[in-house]
């Protein structure tokens, strides 16, 4: 019972990681029907502004938390003046959004690694070393802090989108977009939003799977773990990418915990054929057209 709890623990913690980057996925896909894929470069670009503002600016944590969030989603907010809006300019085939954000991914990976070095970096100490424990429980200080985090930011996003006037045309939008152009809402605006939000989420992902582990220009590759909870829980939809990270993020502990840590990306993408094959849509997600 004690390793079973020890274990839900560790998976939620995880889980709210993968929910901070699904609900890039799903914000960007609800309003834009395509797969930002180069949103792993983001978060990737987090960690390393996260790394460089504490070690080279020498600002406190939380400084250097929020100067990663907003560097990230002025990155992400770039990323889609330059390379999206184009190709919306010219009402280009969705294939080719999908095209450009994995040729933005790879461009930005090897510009990391041919300037910053393909070497893993290390967090500085931030918190008190041993874990706090409960009774018979551990629980890890940096774990702890990635739930607070993740749940106060996750929060914070529920409320912007379901109580503030630009959460309500973000909603508008994402159901129909010319209709919301018709009612007043500027859709390029929106989309920005969406894209700044996205970013700083990914910023703080960034920051928090770096501390745990390590920062390295490959580390956006996680994002597909992600994108499969956001897959699950539905494209599309807020509160399904949530679900479906949480969900992931205990499948994976489980697995490592009770088989064997060789199977855990298995049983991922066993899910998310799984999913694909059974309810497209995902758990959450609506009916609608095919979207890529």
């Amino acid at each position: 019972m004690v390793q079973f709890l020890q274990q839900l623990i560790n998976g939620v913690s995880i889980g709210s990681i993968y929910a901070l980057m699904a609900v890039g996925y799903s914000l960007v896909y609800s309003i834009m029907n395509f797969s930002n894929f180069a949103h792993g470069s983001v978060i990737m670009l987090g960690a390393y502004l996260g790394l460089f503002a504490m070690t080279l600016l020498h600002l406190p944590f939380g400084m250097a938390f929020f100067a990663a969030a907003a560097g990230t989603a002025f990155i992400a907010v770039a990323l889609e003046r330059l390379a999206y809006k184009p190709l919306r300019d010219r009402k280009a085939p969705f294939l080719y959004f999908i095209i450009t954000a994995m040729g933005a991914s790879i461009f930005i990976d090897n510009s990391v690694i041919a300037t910053i070095g393909p070497t893993p970096k290390v967090f500085p100490p931030i918190f008190q070393e041993g874990p706090i424990q409960l009774g018979q429980f551990a629980l890890g200080r940096i774990d702890l802090a990635m739930f607070v985090i993740s749940a106060v930011c996750l929060v914070a996003l529920i409320f912007f989108i379901d109580h503030t006037k630009m959460g309500k045309a973000i909603q508008a939008t994402a159901y129909n977009m010319k209709a919301s152009a018709l009612m007043g809402i500027n859709p390029n605006f929106v989309i920005i939003v969406v894209f700044a939000i996205g970013g700083a989420l990914a910023g703080v992902a960034g920051v928090l799977y770096g501390m745990k582990y390590q920062v390295f220009p490959t580390i956006g590759n996680i994002t597909m773990k992600s994108f499969i909870a956001a897959v699950f829980g539905g494209l599309g939809s807020l509160p399904g990418a949530l679900l479906g990270a949480l969900v992931l993020g205990l499948i994976e502990t489980f697995v490592s915990g009770y088989l064997s840590t060789q199977y855990r990306d298995l049983i991922a993408f066993l899910l998310l054929i799984t999913m694909l094959v059974v309810r497209p849509t995902g758990i959450m997600g609506k009916n609608a057209e095919d979207k890529a």
